[in-house]
């Protein structure tokens, strides 16, 4: 890239940056420091507003990125993401948005510990919020990566490096200073320059095409190399039953991964009412709902006026897809309007990843705090001293996230996403929907329903073709791996449901008629929630 797309994106990006820190340094000095305006905000937050956070906290750099990408590559294969992230919102809307504001205050193990032992639940919840966060940290920390090496000339591993500790540097002071009022003023202006940019691009494609969505796609697949084939099924998951499979689980983990984000479910608790929280979602689905159309518009653009080709040899996962496509939408490599074109996406996806990063590290250090501290404690630790926890959770969460951010550098973003959502659906959902709808589930099926989900989803990752056995792999040099598929959803999920379930009715405990009568009586009308 020329010195002028260097120049002008580090100024937007600069921009970026200078204006959320502001934001956070405001929100800073207004603080009380209590635990309800740090992980909630002080509930002081509107539909409307809730709802652009909600979608800035979703639409990462996965979707922005990774999706777009995966589609100019794969073309109708790659729109599974695109399909599936939408559909899980429906799942949300229907089934947990409200029931879990009115059950929970913070966080997810709230919701499950309201009638039952808190101490193991907290502890099994805690854990697995914190390993989903991680790993979707790690996505975002990816995409920082590989956004800031093509900036710098596609080639500079040094340059992915020292964007991935930036990124981490930045989000621990988000998180540690701002709080989640930060956080949300942070994805609301995120969101809406995510959204801007996103539809300009789109309007240029379908400009380029005079409107004919039918060349855009002839065009896209002619250039694919793949003809027809590039349009229909099959092209990366359709090759023999492994693949198929894996369809599957991807497909599963998507649609039934989101409502089992920590993230996701944290932002329920920032508006004062349930009704708002509903309310919230209805938002969040219109905005996300037009903006994963767009990306498919982006994707099918970028293999059409960029060529597969092109975006495999700038990022071999296809993660640069867009930055290249507003590159050629602008005029070109050396035109003022290709270079103040690119620029501009580079800066909003660059956005997006501070943005997200914030959110998820939130979360994370809630879960930290509010459930593993405060119950391996003896004595209840006090609102403020949870609070100085969850600060100093966020820096170690960093750390972390980093280090892991520099050994996957070369997957998807997409990808490595779709695993959070797996780990999410394995352990998170199965406790969730037991604990709101199952009159007779106990303690230790709910333990169990964690752990069940989580370690199998974690080993059969730790033994897929992600890690070792194929040239794509963290670590291609070795092979340990005895699992085909690249997903675990479709293994991990049905395991943490069968797992909660027999950790029930092999339990002596006998569940609590009572707290069950009152948790529903509370998720269904608000009555008593915070």
């Amino acid at each position: 890239m020329t010195g002028d797309h260097q120049t002008l994106a580090l100024l937007l990006f600069s921009a970026f940056v200078a204006v959320t820190l502001g934001i956070t340094t405001w929100v800073s000095r207004h603080r009380h420091g209590s635990a309800e305006e740090f992980y909630a905000g002080g509930r002081l937050f509107s539909p409307m507003e809730n709802g652009f956070a909600i979608a800035g906290d979703y639409m990462s750099a996965a979707s922005f990125l990774g999706i777009s990408g995966l589609i100019a590559l794969f073309g109708y294969d790659g729109m599974l993401y695109s399909v599936g992230f939408l559909v899980a919102w429906l799942v949300v809307l229907f089934l947990v948005a409200e029931l879990v504001r009115n059950c929970g205050r913070f966080t997810l193990a709230d919701v499950v510990a309201a009638r039952m032992s808190e101490r193991p639940v907290r502890i099994a919840a805690g854990t697995s919020s914190v390993t989903v966060s991680v790993l979707y940290l790690v996505a975002q920390m990816v995409g920082a990566g590989s956004l800031v090496a093509l900036l710098l000339g596609g080639t500079s591993q040094a340059a992915q490096s020292w964007t991935v500790i930036a990124v981490g540097a930045l989000m621990v002071i988000y998180v540690s200073l701002g709080g989640m009022r930060a956080t949300t003023w942070i994805q609301i202006v995120k969101a809406v320059l995510l959204l801007g940019g996103t539809v300009a691009l789109t309007v240029l494609v379908l400009v380029r095409f005079h409107g004919d969505i039918d060349q855009l796609l002839l065009t896209a697949a002619e250039r694919s190399g793949h003809g027809k084939s590039f349009l229909a099924p099959g092209l990366k998951y359709g090759g023999d039953w492994t693949a198929r499979l894996d369809f599957i689980s991807l497909g599963l983990a998507l649609v039934l991964g989101t409502a089992g984000l920590p993230h996701i479910l944290s932002r329920f608790y920032t508006v004062p009412t349930a009704r708002a929280a509903r309310r919230s979602v209805v938002w969040s689905i219109g905005l996300i709902g037009g903006f994963y159309l767009m990306t498919i518009v982006l994707g099918f653009g970028a293999a059409a006026i960029v060529g597969p080709e092109t975006v495999r040899g700038s990022n071999a996962a296809g993660n640069t897809a867009v930055p290249l496509l507003a590159l050629d939408l602008g005029g070109g490599t050396d035109s003022t309007g290709g270079t103040v074109l690119f620029a501009i996406v580079a800066a909003v996806a660059f956005a997006t990843i501070l943005a997200v990063v914030a959110g998820i590290t939130l979360a994370s250090s809630a879960s930290v705090a509010h459930d593993l501290y405060a119950s391996l404690r003896r004595r209840r630790a006090k609102p403020r001293s949870e609070v100085a926890v969850a600060r100093t959770a966020a820096v170690g969460i960093g750390v972390i996230a980093i280090a892991l951010g520099l050994l996957a550098r070369d997957l998807n973003v997409a990808f490595l996403v779709g695993l959070a959502f797996a780990v999410a659906a394995s352990a998170n959902l199965p406790v969730l929907l037991y604990s709101l709808f199952w009159r007779g589930f106990t303690t230790r099926g709910a333990v169990w329903s964690v752990y069940g989900g989580l370690i199998p989803a974690m080993v059969l990752v730790l033994l897929s073709p992600v890690v070792s056995g194929s040239p794509e792999s963290l670590f291609p040099g070795v092979d340990f791996q005895y699992f085909p598929l690249q997903n675990p959803g479709l293994v991990s999920i049905p395991l943490g449901f069968v797992a909660g379930w027999l950790g029930t009715v092999t339990s002596a405990e006998v569940a609590d008629e009572a707290k069950h009568a009152e948790t529903e009586v509370r998720s269904l009308t608000g009555a008593g929630a915070v």
